[in-house]
């Protein structure tokens, strides 16, 4: 499955705790009805087996909706679950290792907090890149300190790639997101941690969509 840079416009990344209310299933079919493009599955302290048995579940419910499911640091359990692709993080496996193990048509992404980040990127095994954190955030401890939205301009000033930016974004974000030159927003609590994910999706998807005379 190729990425194509409008399955970034509204990036989900869920989170154990904030979906545990209303389920994980529920959660992400309720955000894709409003309007998420893109699944990444995240559970810093799931086993690798446990990660599979949730990405399956995902995955069987995501079956028809044409969003790409992506799985977090784990390439062990992307593999086996069969999803579309994986996030890398700079301490994880190598993109050019996930790419030989994934296969041509899977998506890998990497996340960039800083300039030397994205310059070594390594563009042949790179789908996109994951910029931030933007603002401070609860749901991911080990980031470095935020780099506002002129961080965020400048990263992604440094790449060709498809971005999406993440960490701490809101509705109120989409705009000046845009403005920087990503090509959406990734959002944690902004959906999870929402009583109604759906109404929260189609919110920020509102946002994300430019209006008439804007660029797309």
């Amino acid at each position: 499955m190729a990425l194509i840079r409008a399955q970034l416009r509204l990036y989900l990344v869920t989170d154990p705790l904030l979906c545990a209310r209303m389920g994980l299933i529920e959660t992400v079919t309720a955000a894709v009805r409003g309007g998420v493009t893109c699944v990444q599955l995240r559970d810093k302290s799931a086993s690798t087996h446990a990660r599979i048995d949730a990405a399956r579940a995902v995955k069987s419910a995501l079956a028809g909706s044409g969003v790409p499911l992506i799985i977090n640091d784990d390439l062990d359990a992307a593999v086996a679950a069969g999803v579309d692709g994986v996030h890398l993080g700079q301490g994880d496996a190598q993109a050019a290792t996930a790419r030989a193990r994934l296969g041509t048509d899977a998506i890998i992404g990497l996340s960039c907090e800083t300039p030397q980040d994205v310059r070594k990127a390594d563009m042949a095994a790179v789908d996109y890149l994951g910029l931030g954190t933007v603002f401070p955030t609860a749901t991911k401890d080990d980031h470095k300190p935020s780099i506002g939205l002129d961080g965020l301009a400048t990263l992604a000033g440094l790449t060709d790639l498809p971005c999406v930016a993440i960490g701490g974004l809101k509705h109120a974000h989409a705009g000046a997101v845009l403005a920087a030159g990503c090509d959406g927003i990734a959002v944690v609590s902004a959906i999870c941690g929402q009583p109604d994910p759906e109404t929260a999706a189609r919110t920020l998807m509102h946002a994300m969509t430019p209006t008439t005379g804007e660029n797309t």
